[in-house]
């Protein structure tokens, strides 16, 4: 088994990464209203890369306007963005980290009275942020206009100095909406079977590829199971397979609890990283998150064969944790956290209102 302190080199960009530590993408609600970033989101992003982690990976970020899903949120829908992206950029790389932009459009999640506009999705699906109660369908000329954002958007981040982009297929969002069997039921060449459903991601990978050097990275987070809009185990094997296949650089599982067991396979004991490790080959590296906080989770979860260890909730709260990962017995104090331990670790104000959300994490 490889150490997470090791060097891990991409095959496919020939970039290399320090370590197999990865800062995941995580909402902080710290840019500015039309979506550019602010000295808060850069500090607390530059710290994390001073603390040692090989990629720093930003929070979710709209190619759309009609794409935001929340107040705060960075975007990449325009030129704007760009002079701002390369500070963040520049100021990453001081560190010897890489940095990724995860790049996504809300759908259905994308308030109206945030964007102005109605949502839509891959069909017309409830959604409680519409005027109407529902997202309309995407139309022909939605979906190429979208793809076309999400090439944009990683056209600016090449200009900006990034090392690669990461597509958003988790969590419920758009890509994830036309995956889903429960949001997507479409009867063109977006939707119906799985290869259909799998078209709007496939298609937004292939124009970014085609317009990218090939040394820029080209990742995809995806969720193996939302069973509330139709995601399975099944079919997000086989997409990994068919990602594999078009030659994507990364496959980001994000697993919630990396140790827990399938909800659809429930009496089997594969974790879903051993899932989608034992049933695809030559798959390309995996990114796996969810749950690790301790230096043994995370010498677990290669042993379950993960190539690299995304983390949320602990790179937060300790901004120098991939520092310690060759401390075998590294397992700092989980949460609560006071307001003074998280301003120590770079959070702003905003920030650490945000994460009043997140239930026990901070101590008022």
């Amino acid at each position: 088994m490889s150490n997470p302190f090791e060097t891990y080199k991409f095959n496919r960009s020939g970039k290399s990464v320090t370590n197999r530590a990865v800062l995941a993408a995580l909402t902080n609600k710290q840019s500015s209203n039309d979506g550019i970033l602010s000295d808060n989101e850069i500090n607390w992003l530059t710290r994390r890369a001073k603390g040692g982690f090989g990629i720093i990976t930003t929070g979710a970020a709209h190619v759309s306007k009609d794409g935001q899903a929340w107040e705060g949120e960075l975007g990449v829908f325009d030129d704007i963005h760009i002079e701002r992206l390369n500070v963040l950029a520049d100021s990453v790389h001081s560190y010897d980290s890489l940095i990724l932009a995860q790049l996504f459009h809300g759908g259905m999640h994308s308030p109206q009275k945030l964007t102005g506009n109605t949502p839509l999705s891959a069909s017309k699906v409830r959604s409680e942020v519409s005027e109407s109660g529902f997202a309309r369908p995407a139309s022909e000329e939605d979906i190429d206009r979208i793809i076309d954002d999400f090439t944009s958007a990683a056209v600016r981040c090449v200009q900006a100095g990034f090392d690669g982009i990461e597509l958003h297929g988790a969590h419920g969002y758009l890509i994830s909406q036309f995956l889903g069997t429960k949001t997507n039921m479409r009867k063109d060449q977006w939707g119906g079977d799985r290869k259909n459903r799998e078209r709007f991601l496939i298609k937004i990978f292939q124009a970014i590829k085609n317009n990218v050097p090939d040394s820029f990275i080209v990742g995809v987070r995806i969720s193996p199971e939302i069973n509330k809009i139709g995601i399975g185990l099944d079919d997000s094997i086989l997409l990994a397979g068919d990602l594999r296949d078009e030659g994507v650089d990364y496959i980001h599982l994000s697993c919630w609890d990396s140790f827990g067991h399938s909800r659809d396979y429930p009496d089997d004991p594969k974790t879903l990283t051993e899932w989608f490790v034992q049933s695809c080959d030559d798959l390309p590296p995996i990114i796996s998150t969810g749950g690790v906080w301790s230096s043994v989770d995370a010498q677990n979860l290669m042993r379950q064969g993960a190539d690299l260890i995304g983390v949320g909730r602990v790179g937060i709260a300790h901004p120098d944790w991939a520092n310690h990962l060759s401390n075998a017995d590294y397992d700092p104090d989980r949460p609560p956290f006071t307001v003074a331990q998280l301003s120590e670790a770079q959070l702003s104000d905003v920030f650490i209102d945000y994460m009043r959300k997140w239930e026990g994490f901070v101590a008022d």
